[in-house]
């Protein structure tokens, strides 16, 4: 956490570039990662997880486990679940390229998988991922549209030089920018003479264009910003930004006129800076649709059914198991018209016909249903 004895820039850099300067810069996106601790794959502020999908083969690497595949608005991750400790982290900055081609999977065998180059430095990586959900295109399509909105998204978090960011004097907002204020009469001091120009502050970024000039221009994401500061120059006092090596360590001075209007801008530009840095703006928009319930709300429980159950008369249990003895052949069929069914006739004796009348009704039911003869179990139809 930021010491309360920090200064407001101080915090800034806290947030966005670690306990020190020269400490890990906002990697989430630039780096590929093997078997990182498990707290860097936690998300950084500003940093959205969008989807996760279990069942994934990292087949290239780790074939034979499987995996979570993650997705942020920064970056993919795949952690084993075997050890969390076999992770990767791939940051959307360092993809090449997406492809969906046949893959050899030790679990699944030829299958369709996603292929995915990178770069990283002066190497190259590539990574197969499988799925193991039958006839699930999910791993396709969610990577490729979320790779596709940060493409598109990069003024966001770039530093961009002569770019296309002025139109008629006015700039080009994107979508999730708002302008703060506009300094006009702002000299830019990269040469020797300067330029006198426009400064535009919003909550994303600061760009400067020359009035003469619009693609002369420059468009500084806070998050490419190391530092900010009043300083001497031989133009006297200017307003200097420094930005991180990644983006090219430029040192940027301006010249605004006069002196307690560049405090002014000064003071508006480090709060913005600190307010970005507690909670950036990445540009990365998405919408999800259909997401999974969680388990406990599509677990049905079970309802006690709404029905009286009857013990039946436990004498009538013997009749299954009644066996006649001295019986020679089967005796004569008739048509009990009770059960519409052909059935023989009782056998004489205390069980017969002249004192079935003394048996309760269910022991006569089962003395008759125990006594059907296997042939002489055929439908009758009445005449």
């Amino acid at each position: 956490m930021p010491n309360r004895g920090m200064s407001g820039l101080e915090k800034a850099k806290y947030v966005l570039f670690g306990k020190s300067q020269n400490s890990a810069y906002v990697w989430q996106d630039r780096e590929v990662r093997f078997d990182c601790p498990v707290s860097a794959l936690d998300c950084r502020p500003g940093e959205t997880l969008i989807d996760t999908m279990s069942q994934i083969e990292d087949t290239k690497g780790n074939s034979g486990e499987q995996g979570q595949l993650t997705m942020t608005n920064l970056r993919l991750m795949w952690v084993s679940d075997k050890s969390h400790r076999i992770n990767l982290t791939l940051g959307y900055n360092c993809i090449v390229s997406i492809n969906i081609k046949e893959a050899s999977s030790r679990l699944k065998g030829s299958t369709q998988a996603l292929f995915v180059l990178t770069k990283f430095h002066t190497s190259k990586f590539e990574f197969i991922f499988t799925n193991f959900v039958r006839d699930s295109p999910r791993l396709f399509t969610t990577i490729q549209t979320v790779f596709r909105a940060y493409n598109t998204s990069r003024m966001y978090r770039d530093l961009k030089l002569r770019g296309a960011v002025i139109s008629d004097k006015e700039l080009k907002l994107l979508p999730l920018e708002q302008i703060y204020s506009q300094v006009n009469g702002v000299w830019n001091l990269s040469s020797e003479q300067g330029n006198l120009g426009t400064f535009f502050v919003t909550n994303v970024r600061l760009v400067w264009h020359a009035n003469l000039l619009e693609t002369f221009n420059v468009s500084i994401p806070y998050m490419q910003i190391v530092s900010v500061g009043v300083r001497d120059s031989k133009f006297g006092q200017a307003l200097v930004i420094e930005t991180h090596p990644n983006s090219g360590g430029y040192m940027l001075g301006f010249k605004v006129e006069p002196q307690d209007r560049m405090d002014k801008v000064y003071t508006e530009i480090e709060t913005l800076w600190q307010v970005y840095s507690a909670e950036p703006i990445l540009g990365v928009q998405f919408t999800v649709e259909d997401v999974a319930k969680p388990l406990k709300d599509m677990t049905i429980h079970r309802k006690q059914d709404d029905v009286e159950i009857v013990d039946a008369d436990a004498s009538a249990a013997f009749a299954a198991y009644y066996a006649e003895d001295g019986r020679q052949a089967d005796r004569e069929v008739v048509y009990n018209p009770d059960l519409g069914l052909a059935t023989e006739t009782l056998p004489a004796g205390p069980l017969g016909c002249s004192n079935l009348s003394r048996v309760p009704v269910n022991q006569h039911k089962a003395i008759i249903l125990g006594n059907f003869s296997t042939a002489a179990l055929t439908t009758f139809q009445p005449v």
